[in-house]
């Protein structure tokens, strides 16, 4: 029976080296993850009247309203205006989140992977 030199075929037995390197990946995924997990992210709708910010962990931080777009005559603008403010604070969260992982993976999650096998 032939020996073998152990990991994949055509890996030339350098599974070592791949490991070390998903650990350093997973960790630095981890590092990644906390830090935008920390960051904040803000938006605002109708001119800066509605501002709203979110965590990295896609949670609303808060909300301010300025007085003159509280109108009661028109409760629906309010709300379209909150929506489109809280949509695009988790929109920039998530092109921030998609651009650091990213870089940490180098685009492994994406199309085309990116092992030879």
């Amino acid at each position: 029976m032939a020996k073998r030199s152990g990991g994949f075929p055509g890996m030339g037995g350098n599974m070592n080296q791949l490991m070390k390197q998903a650990q350093k990946m997973q960790k630095q995924m981890e590092e990644t993850t906390k830090a935008l997990e920390e960051s904040t992210y803000e938006a605002t709708a109708g001119g800066g009247v509605v501002k709203v910010v979110v965590s990295g962990k896609k949670e609303v931080v808060s909300v301010h309203l300025e007085e003159e777009v509280v109108d009661p005559d028109d409760i629906e603008m309010l709300e379209d205006l909150i929506v489109a403010a809280t949509n695009e604070a988790l929109r920039k969260m998530e092109e921030d989140s998609q651009e650091k992982m990213g870089k940490v993976t180098g685009g492994l999650g994406g199309m085309g992977g990116g092992f030879p096998f």
